[in-house]
């Protein structure tokens, strides 16, 4: 079995520096706050290094950036770099804080060979912008090593793989310090030189834990590996080093995260119509915006769209340090409608749901109503305004045709003062309304009044003319 791991050596700086192009030094510090952990390009070239206190690399860069570790945080780094490599590899397991095993075995068919493997995880790995050490090994163990140093290569050659974790220094292999002392002691220094030892002897010198790593190295001791499964929901965060005050700033980062998105949803062949997405800022409560679209959707254009419209309409309140988008609601992709199998012609359907969602980011979920007809006879209660709804599929038959009515209908009938001067139509009359109280009892005609307009107009029971609509 041949496993593959990924060595992030700076998750959290690649991270950061891809949500917000800054470019100043950066460094990440531990817990504490006191040694840096990770530096970029800009502040190695000051000077600055790995393992250096805090107060020395602030000596050799006054105008530092800085950022500190967050454990919960590098737990989600890892976990979205698994979500992606998902796509490629079906066995995954975490190995925080920094790494990543895939069983590649399986794969070599489906790739056509572990230089095609190769070259895909390198290329997803150059779109993301993330920086990997990638290494390949028969145990998972063995790829690790290799990774860590940096010695990996794209060989499946045993011999090889052995000759190049052989040559690793003892305190390459993950070993403790007092082990490594005592090995010293022995006269070994390389990994080749503790495999030539047998193993009962290396046990009774030393400790069966350790006989027990040198195994699973070697893989003469199983070490199985749990699959990670990835959750049914997508989180990103974007944390900025500068605090961004205006909503452009926010669209660089959110135009690369719904483009990931959107690959997310084409793999799982999902939509959604909800998106979450929080604003945090450094002295106040986090800015909450709920976008929703009329329909499923996956496009990232126009989920943006959606979003720079209420951007536009909820201004920035504070600075933000931070944004994370959730989804949590998926719905299943249905198939395309309206469409040739050149997909040339027009979706209507998709057209009415981009139309409906832009109209409600701007003005407001309330402030569009849809008209549905209602089951009453009485014009003033034929028709209701609802809140949009998705549109349904139009009914096999045809109803029965209405009799003409007027575009324009008054929401109260008013007085008929002139005499008409030609009937076009009429009566048709409308009687009902006695179960509520509200009783009528009309004869409706459709006239031409002196100043040439077309009325709807209704003789009542009680012989009292009325308008009730206009005709365009």
């Amino acid at each position: 079995m041949l496993w593959l791991y990924l060595h992030f050596p700076h998750l959290l700086l690649d991270h950061i520096q891809r949500n917000q192009d800054a470019t100043g030094a950066l460094v990440i510090v531990d817990g504490s706050g006191q040694a840096v952990t990770q530096a970029c390009a800009t502040a190695q070239e000051l000077g600055v290094e790995v393992g250096m206190r805090l107060k020395t690399a602030l000596g050799l860069a006054p105008d530092l950036h800085i950022m500190q570790a967050n454990p919960k945080q590098e737990v989600w780094l890892l976990e979205d770099q698994a979500r992606w490599l998902y796509h490629y590899a079906a066995h995954i397991t975490l190995a925080p804080p920094d790494g990543l095993w895939a069983e590649v075995s399986s794969l070599q068919k489906l790739y056509g060979g572990l230089p095609a493997i190769w070259q895909t995880l390198e290329q997803a790995l150059t779109e993301r912008q993330l920086t990997a050490w990638i290494a390949i090994g028969h145990t998972p163990q063995t790829a690790r090593l290799l990774a860590l140093t940096g010695k990996g290569e794209c060989t499946d050659d045993k011999g090889r793989i052995m000759t190049a974790l052989g040559n690793l220094p003892l305190q390459a292999a993950g070993f403790d310090k007092k082990a490594c002392s005592r090995l010293q002691r022995l006269g070994l220094s390389t990994l080749a030189d503790v495999f030539a030892l047998p193993a009962p002897e290396l046990a009774r010198r030393l400790s069966p834990e350790l006989l027990s790593t040198v195994q699973k190295i070697q893989g003469t001791r199983a070490d199985p590996k749990t699959p990670w499964q990835p959750p049914h929901t997508f989180r990103h965060r974007a944390d900025f080093i500068q605090e961004v005050e205006h909503t452009q700033g926010l669209l660089f980062s959110l135009q690369r995260i719904l483009s990931e998105l959107e690959e997310d949803l084409c793999w799982r062949q999902q939509d959604t119509d909800t998106l979450q997405i929080s604003l945090q800022h450094r002295h106040q409560e986090s800015t909450r915006l709920l976008i929703r679209t009329t329909g499923p959707e996956h496009r990232a254009e126009v989920f943006l769209k959606l979003i720079r419209l209420k951007l536009d309409q909820q201004p920035l309140s504070a600075p933000v340090t931070a944004l994370t988008l959730t989804v949590k609601r998926f719905a299943g992709r249905a198939a395309p409608t309206g469409q040739d199998l050149l997909g040339e012609s027009q979706d209507l359907n998709e057209a009415w749901h981009t139309l409906i969602s832009r109209l409600q980011a701007r003005l407001g979920d309330q402030a569009l109503k849809q008209l549905a007809p209602s089951e009453d006879h009485r014009p003033e209660c034929a028709w209701s305004a609802n809140a949009v709804r998705k549109p349904t599929k139009q009914p096999e038959t045809e109803p029965a045709p209405l009799p003409h009515r007027p575009l324009w209908l008054l929401k109260g009938p008013q007085s008929l003062d002139q005499t008409p001067t030609h009937w076009l139509s009429g009566p048709e009359r409308i009687s009902s309304g006695w179960w509520d109280g509200q009783r009528v009892h009309r004869d409706y005609y459709i006239a031409q009044l002196p100043g040439g307009e077309l009325a709807w107009v209704f003789r009542d029971h009680q012989d009292g003319w009325f308008i009730h609509g206009w005709f365009g």
